[in-house]
């Protein structure tokens, strides 16, 4: 390598090195020491912080339901489960279901409107009599739907064939007022004769499900649209977007559980491409649980720090990559401005002696290719002068060649000319066709014909045939005109007719007869036969023929110019298809058929195929 080959080190081990040590090894220390210790430690706070709110979240739930039980509780029985028939009148529950007068209705109704006043009017009350009387509804806040009745719900009829007293149900519309979106939890208690234990009726406390936002009235926001309660068949229970009620907590959120101890868990999940910190949390008495999460993005104003911190190594990373550039441009720019020198060189034709780039990377190993390349260019310089120079002499030499077609057609004119002045007509017409025929012949640069310019070469071959068989040769042509424009490969028919005229008629004494038909086949494909009158051909013959169209035999029918029926057949299947080509039919005594098959329209432009 022209003193290169020392050793050699890559700019990219340079710079991988260089960097590694000035730059990246003391900024991954900081980096992973800091960006570890201050997440882990800002998401520990937050999970704790986070696995509080949702303890105090669920114990100030579950007593608030649990108080709303004793409300059912005390309104049906008092304060006393246990009193006796004769204290039945300081219960007005039980009276209303035993007589639904207007007396009753009062008192129970005020009864109830002091509890729900108790509560702020966070939940109503509905009585249903199953001893025959009038139903109850107790609501401060909503119209009531009277026209609503829970006999024929499947969880009613479920509650009284069961053996339970009081149950809780999970999130449902609240079909007992007149709006559509009130969602509730239902509170269930069966109400009993304290006389002789006969089931009187139902009480159902639906409370709104909005009192959970505001027993989290001290939550943020953002934490309050977090907070979401699950049932225990993992559907949504509570979530301040009401749309999400009932449906399934993991289809919504995409979260993947790992319970930790107690049914707790807290970890750092992905949903919808965002990191969310996750918290979740059991309830004490229902078979339910709480979740709360946060996007990491919005940890505390602890992160600030983090931050500060990546800012001063950026700000570091910037002050070593500017030392650093300034320091390899001067290392690495040197060698390539040499280079670029001896190319200015090169470029004004100074191939030789070029100053020697001294460096052992990959900018020394293209200045010793260059180096060679300038060599070798030097010689192909010489060798395309010298290529320039016999190509001149070959052109010189291929302008004289074309004098010889040139003096051939001016001659046969000439030999035209005088026998048109001895008036030898024929002489004339056989002269003419020839030229016509070498002209058409001699044209290397067209491949395409139309079909007119092919059959205009078929007369003129015919007139010459004429004049050498005594006119003995009839010939009748059977066109479809609107196929003239189409094209066919050139020198296509002329062997057809030369095998009609050679094998055909010519040794029938009164001579014979040739037609040429053009027309279409049904699938609009185009076919052009030529039929003769001569003696025709043997079975022995037609096998023969057949095995030259299909490639079986090397010795061909008899040729013109090289160009023979199996040349023909061959040269129509490989442009146009398997499918095209040549067919015939000959019987003794009957003369012979050939048809020459190309393509219609596809073929209309004369385009030829691939």
């Amino acid at each position: 390598m022209n003193g290169h080959s020392r050793f050699f080190i890559s700019i990219r081990t340079k710079l991988i090195l260089f960097c590694s040590i000035v730059i990246f090894v003391p900024i991954i220390t900081m980096f992973v020491n800091s960006y570890s210790s201050s997440q882990q430690l800002l998401e520990r706070k937050y999970t704790d912080l986070m696995m509080d709110v949702l303890i105090q979240s669920n114990i100030r739930i579950e007593e608030f339901l649990e108080e709303v039980k004793k409300i059912s509780l005390l309104s049906s029985y008092g304060l006393n489960s246990y009193v006796t028939a004769a204290s039945q009148e300081h219960y007005p529950i039980q009276n209303f279901l035993l007589d639904s007068s207007k007396e009753n209705e009062n008192q129970a109704t005020l009864l109830l409107m002091n509890y729900i006043m108790m509560k702020d009017r966070s939940f109503s009350i509905y009585v249903y009599n199953l001893n025959g009387g009038s139903d109850l509804y107790i609501n401060s806040n909503t119209p009531i739907d009277y026209r609503y009745h829970p006999g024929e719900e499947k969880w009613f009829k479920e509650f009284l064939d069961s053996d339970a007293i009081t149950i809780d149900l999970s999130p449902r519309i609240d079909r007992q007022v007149r709006k559509t979106d009130q969602w509730a939890i239902y509170n269930l208690r069966k109400i009993f004769d304290m006389q002789n234990g006969d089931l009187l009726g139902v009480m159902v406390v639906s409370i709104d499900i909005s009192f959970i936002h505001e027993l989290n009235t001290r939550m943020q926001e953002s934490i309050r649209e977090a907070f979401t309660v699950v049932d225990e068949r993992g559907a949504v229970l509570y979530n301040t977007s009401y749309e999400k009620i009932g449906k399934p907590f993991e289809g919504l959120f995409q979260f993947n559980e790992i319970k930790g101890e107690q049914g707790m868990s807290r970890q750092v999940v992905e949903s919808g491409g965002v990191n969310y910190i996750s918290v979740r949390a059991p309830f004490e008495l229902h078979n339910w649980s709480s979740y709360l999460y946060i996007p990491v993005d919005e940890l505390a104003v602890e992160g600030d720090i983090l931050k500060r911190n990546l800012i001063t190594i950026v700000v570091v990373l910037v002050i070593f990559a500017l030392i650093s550039s300034y320091y390899l441009s001067n290392v690495i720019m040197r060698p390539i401005k040499t280079l670029m020198r001896n190319m200015a060189l090169v470029e004004q034709g100074k191939f030789d002696n070029l100053p020697s780039v001294r460096s052992n990377d990959e900018i020394g190993l293209l200045a010793a290719r260059f180096e060679q390349m300038s060599k070798e260019l030097k010689l192909l310089v010489d060798r395309i002068y010298e290529e320039q120079e016999g190509k001149t002499e070959a052109e010189i030499r291929a302008l004289q060649a074309q004098i010889n077609p040139h003096f051939l057609y001016n001659t046969l004119n000439s030999v035209k000319w005088i026998a048109s002045m001895q008036r030898a007509d024929k002489i004339v017409e056989m002269t003419e066709s020839l030229i016509a025929l070498l002209r058409y012949a001699t044209r290397t640069e067209i491949r395409m014909v139309s079909i007119q310019e092919e059959l205009e070469y078929i007369r003129n071959y015919i007139t010459i045939q004429k004049v050498r068989y005594f006119n003995r040769i009839q010939v009748d042509y059977q066109l479809d005109e609107s196929l003239l424009e189409c094209h066919i490969l050139k020198l296509t028919i002329q062997p057809l007719v030369e095998n009609a005229i050679f094998h055909g008629i010519a040794d029938q004494e009164n001579g014979g007869r040739i037609e040429i038909a053009l027309f279409a086949f049904e699938d609009g494909d185009i076919a052009i036969s030529v039929s003769d009158n001569g003696r025709g051909m043997d079975e022995q013959t037609n096998a023969m023929i057949q095995e030259q169209l299909d490639g079986m035999q090397t010795n061909g029918a008899q040729t013109m110019g090289g160009i023979g029926i199996r040349n023909v057949n061959s040269r129509l299947k490989r442009v146009f298809g398997a499918q095209y080509g040549i067919t015939f039919s000959s019987s003794p005594g009957k003369g012979t058929t050939f048809t020459l098959k190309i393509p219609g329209a596809a073929n209309k432009q004369g385009v030829e195929p691939i």
